[in-house]
């Protein structure tokens, strides 16, 4: 059986800043239903809660060498729904608040790299491969070819890199080679990991893996142009023939509306109407007017520049003329967090900014609205617009990334297409489409085949397992 150690800086249901907490709990999840044998090891942070941490088994302790230094580290393990979990304990590195964002985070994620290596051995399992994922790992595949391989030591054991976001890449200054990681002054070169004055854990990801996967086929090309590619775009078109791109899924379990207890009125494929009834007790519970007739229009998104925020805000005051609400869930930026609210208080009506994130919240309007809103200027997969398909809620979307790969735009002459997209990054463009579909929420018939055209999409992870379970062999 193919042995896998999936690494990651953070998994559902344990500790979640983003999307790739979700994949680094689901997709192991699905490979393991492929007789895959793959395991996950994340830190142990301080904000695991204690309904976790109780739960866990002390494996053992030993030390890991940083540089000139030794440092302790200990290996907990759980098993959540048939997953594997290691957890690396080191309560000066990680038993503090927030995940990331502190003064040594090069430090951090050097020595979680190194713990990751050393611990292969303690806990007994050696697997054939490595996935890591993002520059949190990005020196693995490095550490592994030049203190490991090097030596005879685990040198069977290949490596595959997974870019969920190129934007964040990790990047330090020169020292942090000799001092922390113990490599020579020879990886401080274009050639190897330095980056425009520093060292990049993305950079060492992408250029020392075997393999290197991003989260949509769409994605994969466009970091490979200078606009999406972050100052590494040269490296990705370098490895091109390595590069895969392979759109995420959800968990079909955790977002199921027939099944989902967070949403007022579980409903199916078979019975949408019931979604009206979401609508109907998200209304009153966020004080908008009770309407089953007037469309509803979300986001649930961080408020950032990316996710179209712009966009929506440029636009936003023209959209609020039209007879539609619009509910939006999430935090970010400031800027855009008091001018939601601003706007709010203008629109009482006709917009329900909600500046916080609450997963429960989230669900019941996806499971409410008629149609989810995504303007992102560039999006490596996003999972909003799938959760959305799963739950009835129309997506509009830019063409771009994992978006311009899972959504294809209605036509009311075919019949075909499961949401509606537009191309340029402009805001009467995006205005235009949402017109659109609201020109169509009109016809009852034509909206409810829209719903069920994307009701009856399959983003379950197992089209994605079985292909990455492909590519481990491929290498292997």
């Amino acid at each position: 059986m193919l042995k896998i150690l999936y690494v990651a800086s953070e998994a559902v249901p344990f500790i979640k800043t983003g999307g790739l907490a979700d994949v680094a709990f689901s997709l192991p999840k699905a490979l393991r239903k492929l007789d895959v044998d793959i395991r996950v090891i994340v830190p142990k942070y301080k904000e695991i809660k204690e309904q976790f941490t109780e739960k866990m088994k002390h494996l053992i302790s030993f030390q890991v060498p940083v540089a000139w230094r030794r440092q302790h580290c200990g290996i907990d393990y759980l098993e959540y729904e048939g997953v594997p979990f290691y957890f690396v304990d080191n309560d000066y590195y990680f038993k503090r608040d927030g995940l990331y964002g502190h003064y040594d985070d090069g430090e951090r994620f050097s020595y979680f790299c190194k713990a990751v290596l050393e611990s292969m051995e303690n806990i007994d399992f050696v697997p054939d491969v490595i996935h890591c994922n993002d520059w949190h790992t990005g020196m693995i595949p490095v550490l592994l070819n030049e203190h490991y391989k090097k030596y005879g030591k685990y040198d069977h054991i290949k490596t595959i890199f997974t870019i969920h976001n190129l934007k964040y890449q990790g990047v330090f200054p020169e020292e942090i080679l000799e001092d922390v990681l113990g490599l020579g002054m020879e990886y401080y070169d274009e050639n190897a990991l330095e980056f425009y004055g520093g060292v990049s854990f993305m950079k060492g990801g992408i250029k020392y893996s075997n393999l290197v996967t991003t989260v949509s086929e769409t994605y994969s090309n466009e970091i490979q142009y200078p606009f999406f590619g972050e100052r590494l775009d040269g490296l990705l078109r370098h490895r091109k023939n390595d590069l895969h791109g392979l759109v995420n899924g959800i968990d079909y379990d955790i977002y199921d509306p027939s099944k989902d207890e967070n949403i007022f009125e579980k409903f199916s494929f078979n019975s949408i109407e019931k979604k009206q009834e979401n609508k109907i007790r998200l209304q009153e519970n966020l004080n908008l007017p009770k309407r089953k007739d007037v469309p509803m229009i979300s986001m649930v998104c961080r408020l950032a520049n990316m996710k179209g925020l712009d966009l929506v805000l440029h636009i936003l005051e023209d959209l609020l003329c039209e007879d539609v609400q619009l509910v939006i869930l999430g935090t970010g930026d400031e800027h855009y967090e008091s001018k939601l609210k601003e706007i709010e208080h203008k629109y009482p009506e006709k917009l329900s900014a909600n500046i916080l994130f609450d997963e429960g919240l989230a669900h019941k309007i996806y499971a409410a609205s008629d149609t989810f809103l995504m303007p992102s200027l560039f999006e490596p997969c996003g999972l909003g617009q799938l959760i959305a398909l799963r739950y009835g809620s129309v997506p509009i979307v830019r063409e771009t990334g994992g978006l311009n790969d899972t959504i294809k735009s209605f036509s009311e002459y075919t019949g075909e297409g499961n949401g509606f997209s537009f191309t340029n990054y402009n805001a009467h463009d995006m205005l235009y489409t949402i017109k659109t579909a609201l020109k169509l929420y009109r016809n009852n018939e034509t909206w409810e085949k829209i719903v069920k055209n994307a009701m009856s999409e399959d983003y379950s992870w197992n089209n994605s397992a079985n292909t990455y379970k492909k590519l481990y062999h491929k290498i292997y």
